[in-house]
């Protein structure tokens, strides 16, 4: 078993930044891939960026590249996500997950998921 407890969401103007991270606990030894994902109200869980256990390989949705930067610590077992220049549209609620399998922009493909952090960006 692994637990996620992400931090650091809050509200920010449009045009700012916050950074999110993600603490990993329990067999967080093991090798995860690890992604984050965003839900707004009414939507389906969305893919933001995601990351190989290694952090040599990222990906990200497009809405998010070049504003977004997920990058992890294994020695200290944290997930992080740099957000700049934030949109409205970035509001969600943003969850980590945790997948023994590569990097997937499928929510159903993680293993493991954290409670969510909300993000608010106000216009």
């Amino acid at each position: 078993q692994v637990q996620l407890v992400e931090s650091g969401g809050g509200l920010v103007q449009a045009g700012g930044s916050l950074r999110l991270s993600c603490a990993a606990s329990g067999r967080a030894s093991t090798r995860y891939a690890m992604a984050w994902f965003r839900q707004a109200p009414g939507k389906e869980r969305e893919f933001v960026a995601g990351i190989s256990w290694s952090g040599v390989s990222t990906y990200y949705v497009d809405s998010v590249k070049g504003r977004f930067t997920i990058f992890r610590d294994n020695a200290k077992n944290t997930l992080n996500v740099q957000m700049n220049n934030l949109k409205s549209e970035d509001t969600a609620v943003y969850f980590c997950a945790a997948t023994l399998k590569d990097v997937d922009s499928v929510a159903y493909h993680y293993d493991y998921w954290g409670q969510g952090t909300q993000v608010t960006v106000s216009s």
